[in-house]
Formats: C-alpha cells, sequence, structure tokens
C-alpha cells in the first residue's frame, strides 16, 4: 500500500478546508504536517485555527506544527521552512493551498483585492515553494501539488471574474513551469484541481448561487491528493488532475459518500464548465 507515513508536508492554508482536509488524511498514514496559516486565534466567521487543526492531525495519528504565516511575508515563509527543517529534518511534500477570492468583475474588484489575490495565490505559491525547494532537492519522493485549475484561454472563465481567473491561471503556468524545470532532479509538480463546488468557508463569497447541498466535501479533494503525492515523483508529474479522474484511476468510482447531501444537484466548478472551450 502506498503511504506517506514518515513523509513532512508543509500545507498552506492547513487550518480549515481542503488544506485540513489534505493534512487529516496524511496524517492517517503517520505523516509529518506543517499547518501554515494565518488563523492563530478563534475567527466570529470562519472554523478552526493552526493550533485546532493540529490537534486533529495528532488525534489521527500523524504529527503537528502548526506555525503563523501569512504567505505575503517573506520573513514569516522563510522562519516557517526553517522551523519545519528543525521540528521534522526535512519537507518532503510542498502543498500550495492557499488561497483568496473575489468573484468580481473588473469595475467591481478593488485594487486591494486585485493585490490580495496576485499576493496570496500566485506570489505565494511562488515564495513558498522556493522557500521549501533545498529541501525538495534532498527528498526522496518530492512533490510539489498546486490547488490550482487546468491552464485555459477560454473566454468564459475569464469575463466574470478577470483578477481572480488570472491569480489561479498564474498559479497553474507555475505547475506548468517547474514539472520541466524540477524534471532531472525528481521533484514533481503537479496541479489538483475539484471537479464540483466543494463545501468550504469560501462558498459565502460565491453570492448565495451555490449551497452545501451542491457541494461534495473536502474529503474528495484529500484523497485524491492521496493518491497522488504517493506516486512515484519521477513518473508523475506535469498534470492537471481533476479530483474524480485521480480516484478513478485508483477504482473509486462510487463517490457518493462524498457528497454534502446525497440527493442534491451537484455543481460543477466554475474553471470546470465548458473545459476545452477555444480561446
Amino acid at each position: 500500500m502506498r503511504t506517506l507515513k514518515g513523509r513532512t508536508l508543509f500545507v498552506t492554508g492547513a487550518s480549515r478546508g481542503i488544506g485540513k482536509a489534505i493534512a487529516l488524511r496524511a496524517a492517517r498514514d503517520g505523516a509529518n504536517i506543517v499547518v501554515a496559516a494565518k488563523t492563530v486565534e478563534p475567527h466570529a466567521k470562519l472554523p478552526g485555527t493552526i493550533y485546532t487543526a493540529a490537534a486533529e492531525i495528532e488525534a489521527q495519528g500523524g504529527r503537528a506544527l502548526p506555525v503563523a504565516v501569512d504567505v505575503r511575508d517573506d520573513a514569516a515563509v522563510t522562519e516557517a521552512v526553517v522551523r519545519a527543517v528543525e521540528a521534522f529534518g526535512g519537507i518532503d511534500i510542498v502543498v500550495n493551498n492557499a488561497s483568496a477570492i473575489s468573484l468580481t468583475g473588473t469595475a467591481s474588484t478593488t485594487m486591494k483585492a486585485y493585490d490580495l489575490m496576485m499576493a496570496v495565490n500566485l506570489r505565494g505559491t511562488f515564495a513558498v515553494t522556493q522557500a521549501c525547494l533545498p529541501y525538495l532537492r534532498m527528498a526522496s519522493n518530492p512533490h510539489i501539488l498546486v490547488l490550482s485549475p487546468p491552464p485555459s484561454l477560454g473566454r468564459s472563465w475569464y469575463h466574470p471574474h478577470v483578477a481572480y481567473t488570472i491569480s489561479k491561471m498564474g498559479m497553474s503556468l507555475c505547475v506548468l513551469g517547474w514539472a520541466e524545470e524540477f524534471r532531472e532532479a525528481g521533484i514533481a509538480a503537479n496541479a489538483l484541481w475539484p471537479r464540483t463546488a466543494i463545501d468550504t468557508a469560501a462558498l459565502p463569497k460565491l453570492g448565495g448561487a451555490i449551497t452545501p447541498a451542491n457541494c461534495r466535501r473536502p474529503e474528495i479533494v484529500a484523497d485524491a491528493a492521496h493518491a497522488i503525492l504517493t506516486q512515484p515523483s519521477r513518473r508523475c508529474t506535469g498534470h492537471f488532475f481533476t479530483d474524480d479522474d485521480v480516484l478513478a484511476r485508483e477504482g473509486i468510482t462510487d463517490l457518493a459518500r462524498y457528497a454534502v447531501d446525497p440527493h442534491g444537484q451537484l455543481m460543477p466548478d466554475l474553471f470546470l464548465t465548458g473545459f476545452g472551450e477555444q480561446p
């Protein structure tokens, strides 16, 4: 059986949602998890902190290091990497999950929101990967996993929310480049994206168009991530995976258990609607 036992994962945005689900799945194998996220005090509208996530990880059999990290802060990223290496001896896997979202058109996107999305989504992904790179080069099966969609120039993916889309596509272009840049070093770089909407704290930012009943749970993405991260890094790189396709390759085709509401109408993810559309 493929396992993450003893591996060290540096997971951004791991205090809740998909990041936490990925961390918990790895914890069940006995992995070490660096919970790299901003929330250190309970938030009125958002569940969990780095400390509550760490407690859940350890309850599942993993080892956890909660570290307060804003991926926009280079010094904080560097300090978190140093602490991770001191605690666990290295870093085997980087999961770039932290993300900011504002599904607004050009006229209604404030420059503050624009800068936030570019700084967290694109720059943060680059900065965290760069900081972890020396340790990935020393790992036996190193992986970079980015939570971003398949890259596309399809117009329908851009025109409703140009700023958010280009920030996420920028993350995907990092994967495209890193897969080749790090191929000889044996460091895998892949992207993963859900086929349907996922029930996370980001739902309220979608304007009420999607309810939990239209969603799958974050565990589907976590199980897909586990399947990717336990592959040999030299043979699994440069892919833009979707969660259900990954699980199908693993022989898992009955996905009913992942639905929030077994009778709900699942909503396709906004970046996978019209996939393959020509620019």
